[in-house]
């Protein structure tokens, strides 16, 4: 790193939230033409959309400034009617096949973002002929008959098990990703408790601060630790100042981008010295990907259950368990999600969720895997991940590069590759001076060893322009010289 005063794992800064006024609202930008392009930070030609490097690096939370890329994304044409039959489907095939190739490529090169890509459902292709639709509450059937509830009522089961909750007192559904299991789980936290302030480490993810803007609510960002865990100690300020209101906490089990866990039961105790009962604060555990991993540590980790006080937990089914689709699942208590619940005729059903439509092919999805694997499997991808997790870590110390791993996470954080072109080859998570890799089941160790390979290569290349540079330079002062000195 250029600065050495600067630590490795420093964040970038968040603006704050935008207050409420009581002016009447005007949109920002009312009466002004605004074309796409003009916001794009890109100086690239058309990029070819089956192009294996035309990949735009993955952006874990919403940075101000230049800091982001914005690579175009192009559009494939709708191919003509004109052609024949013929040409169109040979065209056609051309296309899937090069798309069918760029996904392989992508797959095989992939390390930033936290999916689990080791999966096979070739025994459920039939499924893709049939609409199926889980419109309404997963516990009551509407008249729309081709739907898979009995597989998403078996998953949720499956999970409030996980997280200790009796089948009569949870109620829960399949999302379409983690973001929604996040709007939903504040959501239930805002309609009970109206006056609520929604407090959030500022390393949450982003959909988290989306919510509060979406829902309207007071929210207060929260400082962290070094690791990525809330600053304990501000959080326990910012609860005594407002003690006078309800507050809707977010709890990270694995923070974006250094995979930090937020020490629940150090909260409870926080909410019990400041006063405020159970029925004056709501808990949402994001548990995107860590929350499907820690119930299956051997550690004495701070564990999320409903024996404890919480509200709601949500995780990303695509992400540990693995999917071809993004999705995600969120458990509540029944009794909170009644205030949002209500009764929809033209379902027959009740409507507690987030979205209308539900994707009923994810359930059944994530149903195969849970029961081809069951808890023990589950556990044994687990310590891999994190057996995997410390082996990178080891490998990249060896070749000198500064690195942090905390105890409760697969995620390694290290010095930020200064080639775009690695970024995007190895499709890193990058945020200030910072990337990480997130060592899933599907990522082995003769791929980290390419990797550090790949990344030792690349940081020679980068030290070696930069030191030809200097030579460049000082080859031009001392030609001025000489020339300076002939005059």
């Amino acid at each position: 790193m250029e600065n050495a005063s600067v630590s490795p794992i420093s964040l970038a800064s968040f603006e704050p939230l935008k207050k409420v006024s009581d002016k009447p609202e005007t949109h920002l930008y009312q009466g002004a033409k605004m074309k796409r392009s003009d916001h794009m930070l890109t100086n690239h030609s058309e990029p070819d959309p089956l192009d294996v490097t035309a990949v735009a690096p993955y952006q874990a939370m919403p940075v101000h400034g230049p800091v982001i890329t914005h690579n175009k994304a192009a559009g494939l044409e709708i191919l003509e009617a004109s052609l024949s039959a013929e040409d169109r489907e040979a065209a056609m095939h051309d296309i899937l096949s090069k798309y069918m190739k760029k996904l392989a490529d992508r797959t095989h090169h992939h390390l930033g973002y936290p999916y689990n890509l080791d999966f096979d459902f070739g025994d459920l292709e039939g499924l893709v002929k049939y609409s199926i639709n889980n419109l309404g509450d997963p516990f009551i059937e509407s008249n729309y008959g081709v739907h898979s509830r009995e597989f998403e009522v078996g998953v949720l089961n499956w999970f409030a098990r996980l997280w200790e909750i009796d089948e009569e007192e949870y109620w829960g559904y399949i999302t379409t990703c983690g973001t929604e299991g996040n709007l939903h789980g504040i959501y239930v936290g805002r309609e009970n408790l109206p006056d609520g302030i929604l407090y959030a480490s500022q390393e949450s993810h982003y959909s988290v601060f989306k919510a509060a803007r979406m829902y309207r609510m007071d929210a207060v960002k929260v400082k962290t630790l070094e690791t990525g865990e809330i600053d304990y100690d501000e959080l326990a300020q910012h609860l005594e100042k407002n003690k006078n209101r309800p507050a809707i906490l977010n709890v990270n089990i694995g923070t974006t981008v250094k995979g930090a866990v937020d020490d629940l039961d150090r909260i409870l105790d926080i909410l019990e010295k400041a006063g405020y009962t159970e029925d004056r604060f709501f808990i949402h555990c994001d548990g995107a990907l860590f929350g499907m991993m820690m119930p299956f540590l051997k550690k004495d980790a701070p564990m999320v259950t409903f024996r404890k006080p919480i509200g709601s937990v949500s995780v990303s089914g695509h992400k540990f368990v693995g999917a071809p689709v993004p999705c995600g699942v969120v458990i509540t208590r029944f009794k909170y999600v009644m205030a949002l619940s209500s009764d929809v005729e033209y379902l027959n059903s009740r409507d507690a969720t987030i979205m209308g439509s539900r994707n009923g092919h994810a359930p059944i999805y994530l149903w195969y895997t849970l029961t081809r694997k069951g808890y023990d499997g589950m556990r044994k991808d687990v310590e891999k991940c994190m057996r995997n997790a410390q082996t990178l870590k080891h490998m990249l110390e060896s070749a000198g590069v500064r690195t942090m791993l905390n105890e409760l996470s697969n995620t390694v954080v290290f010095e930020r590759p200064r080639e775009e072109a690695f970024v995007r080859k190895w499709q890193l998570a990058c945020e200030g001076d910072i990337a990480h890799v997130v060592v899933m089941p599907n990522v082995t160790i003769d791929k980290l060893e390419d990797f550090v390979q790949d990344y030792v290569q690349m940081r020679a290349r980068v030290s070696i322009a930069a030191a030809k540079r200097v030579a460049s330079e000082a080859r031009d002062r001392e030609s001025e010289e000489e020339s300076g000195s002939e005059n």
